[in-house]
């Protein structure tokens, strides 16, 4: 062995704090974070989740204590999953289509308190919304009809961007849905809105506890 070996000392770049930070790939803080909120209805209203331990559903001015609670943390961005009453669901998801539904009201509650000083992202899918707790709209042998279920999304999307969303978030799979919603939503002069698609989700562990948080676990 020589004083040259080994010529490549990967510990001498993390030997102190000013060369960590310097060297570091990937910084986490708040700012990169989103916070998950589950809307119920009522008032003063928290509701535990018991597949999702340390998370609720909150009424809608839980939700708004929540997202100024973000604003004081530096998490830029809450994103809402609304938990619709039984009598309100039905085969066809109206309910989404309602511009005072539970997901409206929230944002807009949340807009007024916080203006723009927080983000709203708004999942889009129709499975808080049906009395058989698919994404999509069902033909008679309950296949989950594509492009029916496409046109149901784009008005989602536009009823939740007139109430204020920042951010359209499609969860629910259907090919080609989210070329339909931007088109939809520069035609409704919504040009600001973002979209960010997340249905790859079908491997998570969170999948689950989620359908339960907004009342579709226990339907199909």
């Amino acid at each position: 062995m020589t004083g040259r070996y080994p010529n490549t000392r990967l510990r001498r770049t993390r030997a102190t704090a000013w060369s960590r930070a310097l060297h570091r790939e990937t910084v986490l803080t708040p700012a990169d974070l989103i916070w998950p909120l589950f809307i119920t209805e009522g008032e003063g209203v928290e509701e535990p989740i018991a597949s999702l331990p340390g998370v609720s559903r909150w009424s809608i001015d839980g939700i708004v204590a929540r997202a100024k609670e973000a604003v004081a943390l530096g998490v830029p961005v809450v994103a809402l999953f609304p938990n619709t009453q039984a009598e309100r669901r039905s085969d066809d998801g109206a309910e989404a289509l309602n511009p005072n539904n539970l997901m409206c009201r929230a944002i807009r509650a949340i807009k007024d308190a916080c203006g723009d000083d927080i983000g709203v992202l708004t999942d889009v899918a129709l499975d808080p919304y049906t009395a058989h707790g698919q994404d999509g709209l069902l033909d008679e042998n309950g296949y989950v009809l594509n492009d029916e279920t496409v046109a149901v999304l784009v008005d989602q999307a536009l009823n939740q961007a007139n109430a204020g969303a920042d951010i359209i978030a499609p969860s629910d799979m259907m090919d080609g849905r989210v070329g339909a919603i931007r088109m939809a939503l520069e035609m409704g002069e919504h040009h600001n809105v973002q979209i960010m698609s997340y249905a790859a989700k079908y491997a998570s562990v969170f999948y689950g506890p989620f359908r339960d948080a907004v009342g579709a676990g226990g339907v199909l």
